[in-house]
């Protein structure tokens, strides 16, 4: 089982991106579970055609521990899998307590050994790399990290956070860095911004996405791109990112 989270500034791309990304290894005959890790629970939306997914912390807080593995899971386009942590009212307890408790509860439900998935994406919010949001980095968890950024100043930022965390980590045995994915918003010298955080934290950038407003016309679909425009340049851009962040997984690309 390869497991990998996707970590990134809000608003950065991260669940268009994984959801795409989940579609086209599913496309290869892989059985995927995509584990959305944001208080707004809206990362497989689109795999859904808008129709969200009961959160775990939700059903926990409702049912304490009476409600079945089936309860928290729901097939999205494709066949992935999917889950959403989910988060507490704004203002009434803490967001990274979510994904604490959503990890725990599919272990203990045996989800892992029921849905016996290939690949397991943790669409994780990057804007504070601590407690509850660091959970998919730790041991046991993702295998490798990839994060996402734009040549925006505070994409950048939040970037060089997480690859610092992750690098903090890696003497426990944590997840180590798989590469960036620049996800692009057309500023100023946003390549050499992007090839500078790579090289200071001695990786590369993995895999690089256009601005596309065909995003937007599968978003107002409900749809996610792979499956609005299949047969597009974006949605073989998508392909070719899950082509390479498997190769990392399995060892075949170096970063």
């Amino acid at each position: 089982m390869i497991k990998i989270a996707v970590y990134g500034k809000g608003g950065i791309g991260k669940s268009t991106t994984v959801s795409n990304v989940a579609a086209a290894l599913a496309e290869q005959g892989l059985k995927v579970m995509q584990i959305g890790c944001d208080p707004k629970a809206d990362s497989t939306l689109q795999l859904r055609h808008g129709e969200p997914v009961p959160t775990v912390l939700e059903l926990v807080n409702k049912k304490k521990n009476a409600f079945e593995l089936t309860d928290m899971v729901r097939i999205g386009y494709g066949g992935v899998i999917c889950v959403e942590a989910g988060g507490p009212t704004p203002g009434l307890g803490c967001a990274g307590r979510g994904i604490i408790t959503a990890l725990e509860k599919l272990k203990e439900k045996g989800a892992y050994e029921v849905y016996q998935p290939d690949v397991v994406l943790y669409d994780v919010l990057g804007d504070v790399v601590c407690g509850g949001f660091s959970m998919p980095m730790r041991k046991g968890y993702a295998d490798q990290v990839f994060i996402i950024t734009s040549g925006e100043n505070m994409a950048i930022h939040a970037a060089a956070n997480i690859a610092m965390a992750v690098e903090n980590f890696k003497n426990r045995g944590y997840a180590s860095l798989g590469g960036l994915i620049l996800n692009r918003r057309n500023v100023k010298r946003e390549d050499e911004k992007v090839e500078e955080l790579a090289g200071d934290f001695h990786t590369k950038i993995i895999g690089s996405l256009s601005h596309s407003e065909q995003v937007t016309l599968a978003e107002e679909k409900q749809q996610i791109l792979l499956e609005a425009f299949p047969d597009g340049e974006m949605a073989e851009a998508y392909r070719e990112l899950a082509r390479r962040m498997l190769a990392v997984c399995r060892g075949g690309e170096k970063c």
